[in-house]
């Protein structure tokens, strides 16, 4: 998995945690409201919401599966290549301190 989608796929899924919160938090402030479009609009919303946790739940699912995943892979490989892994360690570690020594 590419590292930029897993970042990607966290991000979606802290920033939809963030807008369940909120509307939640919205449907308890308005709670107080009377009126039946307001009770239906509200219902729909909590229908909606509901539907949106679960899938929030099967989202976090497969990234945590997929982390695993790419995890595993890479101990595989790593036990398969150790030298190959250390080289590979030492090159990156090499170009960000080059990176970093610019500065």
């Amino acid at each position: 998995m590419d590292t930029d989608t897993a970042v990607t796929k966290d991000k979606l899924v802290q920033d939809f945690r963030i807008v369940v919160a909120d509307a939640e938090e919205l449907l308890k402030a308005t709670a107080s409201q009377a009126g039946e479009k307001v009770s239906a609009a509200r219902e729909r919303v909590q229908d909606s919401l509901h539907q949106a946790k679960i899938k929030l739940a099967e989202a976090e699912d497969v990234v945590v599966l997929k982390t695993k995943q790419a995890a595993r892979a890479t101990d595989e490989y790593v036990q398969e290549n150790p030298w190959r892994a250390v080289g590979i360690a030492a090159g990156v570690g090499l170009i960000i301190g080059l990176l970093i020594g610019r500065r």
